[in-house]
């Protein structure tokens, strides 16, 4: 694995303090703790939101309680949620969305940025669905915001699952 590259993922959803941000915890602690020495290929790890609101915030309490319930901790990792900027689609090796609709929002932004000659398409990450990890290839993780604590654990289920599917492509 030493002669690969190493590599930058950022995370995306909406607001950045629910999916985005687990799947950013998850993410850092699987690689560092993980049964493989992926975690030396990985430079950068990030997650932001498309939109803003939030911006500046602490993660949903809701995310925080699943992240302690599996052992990552704020001493581990800690988070203030932002928006995307233009820099992040040339700074990011992989962009991934929680959803569809934030996978058309990045890759609409990223195609206004290539038409306005701000970014060329080869300096662009690569934009995909976290979900081409999951059982079909095209699994959204659902946003739990105004759901209960349950939605927050799908989430957490989904984002090791999908963690430990791209692990295991990192070493091949």
């Amino acid at each position: 694995m030493s002669d690969k590259e190493q590599i930058s993922v950022l995370f995306v959803c909406l607001g950045n303090i629910c999916r985005s941000t687990m799947a950013e915890g998850v993410f850092r602690h699987m690689m560092r703790y993980g049964q493989s020495d992926a975690n030396l290929r990985i430079k950068n790890v990030d997650s932001c939101g498309t939109i803003g609101y939030h911006a500046g915030s602490a993660p949903d309490r809701r995310t925080l309680q699943v992240l302690r319930k599996y052992s990552i901790t704020k001493d581990e990792y800690s988070h203030k949620a932002r928006q995307i900027k233009d820099s992040d689609f040339s700074n990011f090796d992989f962009i991934f969305a929680m959803d569809l609709n934030n996978q058309q929002d990045l890759e609409s932004r990223r195609d206004q940025l290539i038409s306005q000659g701000k970014l060329s398409t080869e300096e662009s990450g690569t934009i995909a669905l976290w979900g081409i990890y999951g059982k079909d290839g095209c699994e959204e993780v659902m946003d739990p915001y105004y759901g209960e604590i349950d939605g927050f654990e799908v989430a957490y289920e989904q984002m090791a699952r999908f963690t430990n599917a791209f692990e295991k492509q990192m070493l091949i």
